[in-house]
C-alpha cells in the first residue's frame, strides 16, 4: 500500500518570524526519504467592505483598485521570498503550493487546515509579552487551539 502524501502548512507573512519558521520547518520536517508536500499559505487582510473610512472619508473607486493591487503585490512579495528561502536551503524536489487566502489571519488559517486536509500546521512567534498579546490577540495562541491538525510553534533564538 502506497503511503499518503503528508501535507505541512506553513502560514507565512512579510515577517522575519514566519521566514524563520520556514526554514526551521525545511531543515527540521522536510526529508527527502518521505512523500511531503509544503503549503505555502499567506492571508491577506480582508478587503474595504466600503468605500467609507472610520473618519467618514470616501475612498474613489481608483483607490479602492490600487489598495487591493497593493494587496496582491504584497501577497506575490511574501510567496516569491518564501519559495527563495526554500531554493537557499536546497528544497527544491518537494511538490510545493501556494495559496492566498483573505481574511481575519486566525480564522483563515485554521479553516484552511481544515480545508485542504492538512497534517501540519508550522507558523512563527511575534514572541509578543502578556499585555501586548492580550490587546492585539495571538494567531498562533488561536490555531494553537483551534486547528484540527498538530500546530508547531518556532520562535526565534
Amino acid at each position: 500500500m502506497e503511503k499518503k502524501e503528508q501535507k505541512i502548512m506553513v502560514a507565512v507573512d512579510q515577517s522575519e518570524e514566519s521566514m524563520h519558521a520556514l526554514s526551521w520547518c525545511l531543515s527540521n520536517l522536510i526529508s527527502d526519504t518521505n512523500k511531503k508536500k509544503l503549503l505555502l499559505l499567506h492571508v491577506k487582510p480582508p478587503p474595504a467592505i466600503c468605500s467609507f473610512d472610520t473618519a467618514g472619508y470616501v475612498f474613489s473607486p481608483e483607490v479602492i483598485a490600487a489598495m487591493e493591487k497593493y494587496s496582491m503585490e504584497l501577497a506575490n512579495s511574501v510567496m516569491d521570498k518564501a519559495e527563495a528561502i526554500c531554493r537557499n536551503l536546497n528544497a527544491t524536489d518537494i511538490t510545493m503550493e501556494r495559496v492566498i487566502e483573505m481574511g481575519d489571519a486566525k480564522n483563515v488559517i485554521c479553516s484552511t487546515v481544515q480545508k485542504l486536509d492538512a497534517d501540519t500546521l508550522v507558523m512563527g512567534s511575534h514572541g509578543y509579552g502578556f499585555f501586548k498579546r492580550t490587546l492585539l490577540g495571538s494567531v498562533s495562541d488561536h490555531c494553537a487551539k483551534h486547528a484540527k491538525c498538530p500546530v508547531i510553534i518556532v520562535k526565534q533564538p
